[in-house]
């Protein structure tokens, strides 16, 4: 598996800004966006990875797809007012939003890999979804290869080209590879 460097997809996390912004004001950014005429995906990741959840977008964003990320959408509560949402419910519209967006992507971090939650996401959507509409987007600190996660050979992953230096491919596990542009509009 051809895995992405962290720092590789950091660079994203500002590259289409004039200004620096924080994570925050970011990803509140792309709650306002409009659907017209994008493919929408949703993104799972593991919770605490704010940052690459932002530089994560902030690549896809150049792709024309409309994201959907729990991030952006859940209560943002403050320890004043906290969020009365239960598990329960955040499973439910995990659940709707999984069936509801066309695409599935898994950010494939180190600690992702092992968090429950991701995992279950990951499943699920393999029972929502054909395998052509799951990708893990696979990223680490350095790029030696994921031990111990036989499971996610099972499915496409997005990959720097092979072909173009500054391109993006999605690889089956088949071996055949199209372009990320492509696979996302498909």
């Amino acid at each position: 598996m051809n895995i992405l460097p962290k720092y590789g997809l950091l660079q994203f996390r500002n590259a289409a800004r004039i200004y620096s912004k924080s994570i925050t004001e970011s990803l509140q950014l792309f709650k306002e966006e409009t659907k017209f005429l994008k493919t929408s995906l949703f993104f799972s990741y593991k919770h605490d990875e704010l940052e690459e959840l932002d530089s994560a977008i902030n690549f896809l964003k150049g792709f024309g797809v409309l994201i959907y990320a729990d991030y952006l959408l859940l209560d943002q509560s403050t320890p004043e007012k906290p969020s009365k949402i239960t598990d329960k419910q955040i499973q439910e519209r995990t659940e709707e939003k999984i069936k509801d967006n066309r695409k599935f992507i898994f950010l494939a971090t180190e600690n992702a890999i092992i968090s429950k939650r991701c995992k279950w996401e990951l499943r699920y959507a393999n029972t929502q979804k054909t395998k052509d509409h799951i990708a893990i987007f696979p990223i680490r600190e350095d790029y030696t290869d994921y031990g111990g996660s036989e499971y996610l050979q099972k499915f496409h992953y997005i990959q720097k080209s092979e072909t173009n230096p500054e391109g993006y491919d999605v690889k089956s596990p088949n071996g055949d590879v199209i372009e990320l542009s492509a696979w996302l509009a498909s």
